[in-house]
């Protein structure tokens, strides 16, 4: 069932000012399947509707297109009539041509989504829109907005060095999948350790999200989509793949080694059964679709330190690599009984190590953002070294100042045992030979914190024996729980919408 429309205030007030521009526009938006594109379109264009057309391309022959096209702006032009079945334009050249004609004396938007589609049946369009758009669509008074979901072939096709339209973009984005304080909003029936779940197996993907049963566990849900009568969950990585690459097989090797907790380059060939080259080819071209990331420790500066790691950064896929794929023969015929009780075991392990870690570093920009830490912060990111592993780590390098911070997913309160293993632990990352250091700590428990908590946590940073002969500065301690991070996510999103 289709949800109310939640969010995306930046991505409409950036149409919104596109669109009040006294000159002709072109927008390129682009994303990953399934991340909401048609969405932001049509609502935009709903509040516009005597002003714009919005036209989606299909998966059929060109002059199909062609013919579909031509009907659909020769009724935005004349709503009293409607053009025969058979009326099309006889090119692409002349339909252009007729919407620089429309678009002379008024201001009008056209959005054409899909157009992977026409790309893909019609290479030389592009070509043919370039044209049309220096000749005459550019001296008109047209927003045109571009969308698609083959992200390859949009990047290659229209934002490459190399495109026809390069350069002539007026704004181009690509839309992220929605934030986890969308969740509040969108199940708003759920508590904050449920919608955690629901964004560590679906990540922030509205069109999954309206999939799902509020009146039902996340697990409940979990076996519901993945009947073998609704199998979308099992093809949707194939999906999402073959937008960037055909042969899939080295591939899905790889992103199952790191999803099994490889992630190293080593370990992930051995894993995959690759040669160390092979490897390294295979994991450019996945980090080149923005699924698999290579960080490296928030300490160090360099892209190509030795010490970086491969990541699953799509949620979904994370989670469908872990669990799913070692069962889909036995999915196929109904058995997941053995898959559930393994995902309802090992989940919590999932989220303690990807998804916990990533909302308290984006908490911990939001805070720096918000003027709610001792110190404005330049990088975020995480540290880890042959012994000593930093799960949220923020550094100002102006000031000095570091944030080291600890993050523990349980249902039970936890004592304040982290904040003195990473006072412990701090000289390790202090840099050598530097002494005026701040330390900041914060501890992220997600099921709050023991009686007086905060109390001897201050105690134990005051501590000077934790401390050794290091004398760096400690400036403060901080507890975060879950309910605190949630709330925290809801007031800060509120901020960022338009006025």
């Amino acid at each position: 069932m289709k949800s109310a429309f939640i969010g995306r205030h930046k991505e409409l007030a950036l149409i919104d000012r596109t669109w009040e521009s006294p000159q002709a526009a072109l927008m390129v938006l682009y994303g990953r399947r399934r991340v909401g594109k048609t969405r932001l379109l049509t609502h935009w264009m709903k509040r516009h509707a005597d002003h714009g057309l919005y036209w989606m391309a299909e998966a059929t022959s060109a002059y199909d297109q062609l013919r579909s096209f031509s009907q659909a702006l020769a009724n935005f032009a004349d709503p009293e009539s409607i053009a025969p079945l058979d009326f099309t334009y006889a090119n692409w050249d002349q339909a252009f041509r007729q919407v620089s004609l429309l678009a002379r004396n008024r201001r009008i938007a056209l959005f054409i989504d899909e157009v992977n589609y026409l790309m893909a049946v019609n290479p030389s369009l592009i070509g043919t829109l370039q044209k049309a758009w220096d000749h005459w669509l550019s001296d008109s008074n047209l927003l045109l907005a571009l969308s698609g979901s083959q992200m390859g072939m949009m990047q290659k096709q229209l934002l490459s060095y190399q495109a026809p339209l390069y350069g002539r973009a007026t704004a181009q984005f690509s839309l992220p999948p929605l934030p986890f304080s969308a969740t509040k909003q969108f199940f708003p029936d759920y508590n904050a350790a449920e919608r955690v779940m629901i964004y560590a197996i679906w990540g922030g993907i509205p069109a999954y999200w309206e999939r799902l049963d509020p009146s039902v566990s996340v697990l409940e849900n979990l076996r519901l989509q993945l009947q073998p009568s609704n199998a979308w969950m099992l093809d949707e990585p194939r999906l999402l793949l073959q937008d960037f690459l055909t042969d899939l097989y080295n591939y899905v090797g790889i992103m199952r080694a790191i999803a099994s907790g490889e992630q190293t380059l080593s370990g992930i060939g051995k894993r995959a059964g690759l040669s160390s080259g092979h490897t390294s080819k295979y994991l450019s071209i996945l980090r080149s679709t923005g699924f698999v990331d290579r960080q490296v420790p928030v300490t160090e500066r360099s892209t190509d330190s030795r010490r970086g790691r491969y990541f699953v950064t799509d949620p979904y896929l994370r989670f469908y690599y872990r669990f799913l794929a070692p069962y889909q023969s036995k999915l196929a015929l109904g058995q997941d009984k053995q898959m559930l009780v393994s995902i309802e075991h090992n989940l919590p392990g999932l989220i303690q190590d990807s998804t916990w870690q990533e909302l308290c570093r984006e908490w911990l920009l939001l805070a720096s953002a918000q003027g709610e830490l001792p110190t404005p912060i330049e990088h975020v990111g995480s540290e880890w070294k042959r012994i000593n592993t930093f799960d949220v780590v923020g550094i100002s390098e102006e000031e000095k100042c570091l944030i080291l911070g600890k993050c523990l997913w349980d249902t039970v309160p936890a004592g304040v045992e982290m904040i003195h293993d990473l006072v412990k632990r701090t000289p390790s990352i202090i840099p050598t030979g530097d002494e005026d250091w701040k330390v900041y700590y914060i501890g992220f428990a997600a099921g709050g914190w023991t009686e007086n908590a905060t109390t001897r946590a201050e105690a134990i940073i005051a501590d000077d024996k934790l401390r050794g002969r290091r004398k760096w500065q400690p400036i403060g301690v901080r507890l975060v729980d879950l309910e605190t991070l949630d709330a925290d996510f809801d007031r800060w999103s509120g901020d960022q919408e338009p006025g």
